[in-house]
Order: C-alpha cells, then sequence, then structure tokens
C-alpha cells in the first residue's frame, strides 16, 4: 500500500507561482511513476503531469511551459512546480502513483487546493 498527501495549495493571483508536494509512504517508491491530476469545479478530473521512475517527464499541454514536475527519491516526495498561473488552473490538485510499467493509477492522495484569481 501506498498513502499519499499533497501541500502547498493556496490562494494566489494570476502570473503566480506555488510549488505543490506529495508525500509518500513505503520503501518503494522509487519504483512508482508519480502524477499529478486536477479536477475543477464543474468539471472532470484531467491528467497534468507524470513522472516516471527514472525521472522523466511527461505533461498535458494546457501546462506544458509553465509547470514542471520533479521527484526526491531520498525523500519519498514528489513536486510540481506551477509557474505562470491562470484562473483555469484553479481546481483540487490529486497526487497519484502506479507501478512502473502499468497503465493504471493506483493510488491517489486527498488533493489539495489551488484558486487563482484577482
Amino acid at each position: 500500500q501506498v498513502q499519499l498527501v499533497e501541500s502547498g495549495g493556496g490562494s494566489v493571483q494570476p502570473g503566480d507561482s506555488l510549488r505543490l508536494s506529495c508525500a509518500a509512504s513505503g520503501r518503494l517508491f522509487r519504483t512508482y511513476s508519480m502524477g499529478w491530476f486536477r479536477q475543477g469545479p464543474g468539471k472532470e478530473r484531467e491528467f497534468v503531469a507524470a513522472i516516471t521512475w527514472s525521472s522523466e517527464p511527461a505533461y498535458a499541454d494546457s501546462v506544458k511551459g509553465r509547470f514542471s514536475i520533479s521527484r526526491d527519491n531520498a525523500k519519498n516526495t514528489v513536486y510540481l512546480q506551477m509557474n505562470s498561473l491562470k484562473p483555469e488552473d484553479t481546481a483540487v490538485y490529486i497526487c497519484a502513483a502506479r507501478i512502473e510499467g502499468i497503465a493504471r493509477w493506483d493510488y491517489w492522495g486527498q488533493g489539495t487546493q489551488v484558486t487563482v484569481s484577482l
């Protein structure tokens, strides 16, 4: 079992930056792919970014060039650096984990709220 706890959300203005963190339990963190998803008000959950065990990143088109995902295996933590935030980035951001090579995301955090407004 893997438990995921997100932190770092908050209320910011357009153009600001935030860094989200996701702390994972378990000794096998380095073998998992990690991802960030988000769910905005009235919207379905959508993929934001992911990073493999070997730190290869992938991003949704909507955040490319603005968001950056990274991981620190020594700290069992994955980060999402979000720059140039827009109102449409407002959502609950949810951390997820999956076994490397498996398509299904098996583990989910509770989420952290990010609100971007004037």
